[in-house]
């Protein structure tokens, strides 16, 4: 018998006795008395009465396989998932299991990133117990330009999750910010390896940083302004377990659409996409540019109109976009 089997019989929120759990598991009302202890230990909540048994009544903020397994169920990718206490990046971690061969829909998350990446070389605030850092390998056998619009792809998948899971509607700040009011929430940072003989996507790896149980004191104090968590906008803490699991399936319905079928993925995103109508600063390299943001195309790329007058497609790669005024 585990601790384990014993918090399945306790999942339904009823009271369950200890002499029903006992001939379940076929094991001594001691060993039951036991496991009850050690989940206790590690932070559940568990109430007990005479003649009335044990009750699942709170869980602690743990983010770990078997959690997210529970959540999970029976699922394709539930064989190639791997959860860490501590890494320096998901994302490098997850680049070298593709480097060495992990197949597709191989999922990497941890609760702590010592060295986390967020685009254009810039950190991604990463406190232990506080997020979900979860990096994805994905193998498609194509040109990358065929592959342009997986990081909204991928912020779509999470968007929906978060809806799902916590309740949360969020906006999208093109191209790869999920926000809550104007402050960012999840952060997305995708890299990709080519074939060098054939030029084709060996792999690529969408790297996801969702804020979970930040305060405001949590976050740096250059990232404070613009930064939020879903326990600061709910007003509640979330199951990081059951959200992460959700993010699984999300992003694993959302892999399967990439190539053949992204129009309903790309519609949720530009649905959601709060940049679209409004003034922005053009960022590339040195060269500021102001613009208005007057659509999006169907590879994620922005048609702007620029102050003189003139036309033009901003690509996810090769810019950054922020509001006139701000962050967004």
């Amino acid at each position: 018998m585990t601790k384990e089997q014993v918090l399945s019989l306790l999942e339904g929120g009823d009271y369950v006795s200890g002499q029903r759990i006992s001939e379940l598991l076929g094991v001594s009302r001691a060993a039951v008395w036991k496991a009850i202890q050690q989940l206790r230990e590690e932070g559940y909540t568990i109430a007990s009465g005479t003649n009335r048994g044990y009750c699942l009544t709170g869980r602690p903020d743990l983010l770990n396989r078997e959690g997210v397994l529970r959540c999970l169920g029976d699922h394709p990718w539930a064989a190639h998932l791997i959860v860490l206490a501590s890494v320096d990046s998901t994302n490098t971690y997850a680049k070298a299991l593709a480097a060495q061969g992990a197949p597709h829909g191989t999922v990497v998350i941890s609760d702590h990133q010592t060295g986390g990446k967020g685009r254009r070389g810039r950190s991604f605030s990463s406190p232990k117990g506080k997020g979900i850092y979860l990096s994805l390998v994905l193998r498609y056998d194509v040109p990358p330009d065929q592959l342009l619009c997986l990081t909204a792809v991928v912020a779509e998948a999470v968007r929906r999750a978060i809806l799902e899971a916590a309740g949360l509607e969020t906006g999208i700040k093109w191209t790869n910010d999920l926000v809550y009011e104007k402050r960012k929430l999840c952060g997305i940072l995708t890299e990709l390896s080519v074939v060098a003989e054939n030029g084709l996507t060996d792999y690529v790896v969408p790297g996801i940083g969702v804020n979970c149980g930040q305060l405001p004191e949590d976050f740096p104090p250059e990232v404070a302004p613009m930064a939020t968590s879903l326990c600061q906008a709910l007003g509640r803490s979330v199951d990081r377990c059951q959200l992460a699991a959700e993010m699984v399936r999300q992003l694993y319905r959302a892999a399967g659409d990439l190539l053949e079928a992204p129009e309903d993925w790309m519609a949720g995103y530009k649905a959601h996409c709060i940049t679209i109508g409004q003034d922005v600063k053009i960022v590339r390299g040195d060269r500021v540019q102001l613009a208005h943001v007057d659509d999006m195309d169907q590879q994620g790329a922005l048609l702007v109109t620029l102050e003189d007058g003139t036309t033009d497609k901003v690509l996810s790669g090769e810019v950054s976009v922020r509001g006139m005024y701000g962050y967004v």
